[in-house]
């Protein structure tokens, strides 16, 4: 395992990771890892070549294959598949449904491993995603679990999607998030839940805003920032 430090923030879809992960990863001026974003850009790679989304051998052999990049700008993150910009692509609601379907296989979440890991380089990584501080980086400096009710996390997710233009219903998303949360939470490799050593932070009645300002209190707490830093 890596000795940079690590800051790993999990959590179901809708808690409001990406936006919290993005500001920390930015304030702090560390990488960033989108652990979610692998699984939909293997999704996407999948469609494109054909790939079944059952067949979990063949989705593990293409990891190997994947030319992935995060470019973090001052207010937008780009994703780059084999150079191609995708940052649009998988963020609709048909790619996460294939990202989550194929997260089931064990052979696929093993595959990603170490391109996961590969993310930790100096000074420091902020790692979002589902399995970060239980599987993939179990010895981070800081492990943030962030969750919300599942009402919450839908209407902020219509809310999302309804400001990009996306005609989208509500209760179409909500149905679609329990029934992720529960696969999440019953697959055999790597199930959702908060490492035994976790900050949970429950945002249902907190702006990002507070988040941000829990968030950076254990930052300083464990040494890892000094300074001024900007508000999200």
């Amino acid at each position: 395992m890596s000795a940079v430090p690590v800051i790993t923030i999990d959590g179901p879809g809708g808690a409001g990771k990406g936006t919290v992960s993005l500001w920390l990863a930015r304030t702090l001026r560390w990488h960033y890892l989108d652990s979610g974003a692998l699984y939909r850009l293997l999704a996407l790679a999948a469609a494109r070549d054909g790939i079944d989304l059952d067949d979990g051998a063949a989705l593990a052999q293409a990891v190997a294959h994947l030319k992935i990049e995060f470019r973090l700008h001052a207010d937008t993150l780009q994703v780059l598949l084999d150079g191609a910009d995708v940052t649009a692509a998988i963020r609709e609601e048909a790619c996460a449904r294939a990202a989550s379907r194929l997260a089931v296989h064990a052979g696929v979440r093993a595959a990603l491993l170490p391109l996961q890991r590969a993310f930790a380089r100096p000074p420091g990584l902020v790692a979002e995603g589902r399995d970060m501080g239980t599987v993939v980086f179990p010895d981070a400096a800081l492990k943030i679990f962030l969750t919300a009710s599942v009402e919450q996390r839908a209407r902020r997710r219509w809310l999302q999607l309804s400001a990009a233009g996306v005609d989208a219903s509500l209760d179409a998303i909500l149905d679609d998030l329990q029934r992720r949360d529960a696969q999440d939470a019953s697959r055999a490799a790597a199930p959702l839940r908060p490492a035994d050593d976790a900050v949970v932070i429950d945002s249902s009645e907190l702006t990002v805003e507070q988040v941000c300002a829990r968030i950076m209190g254990h930052v300083e707490e464990r040494g890892l920032t000094v300074g001024d830093h900007p508000a999200p």
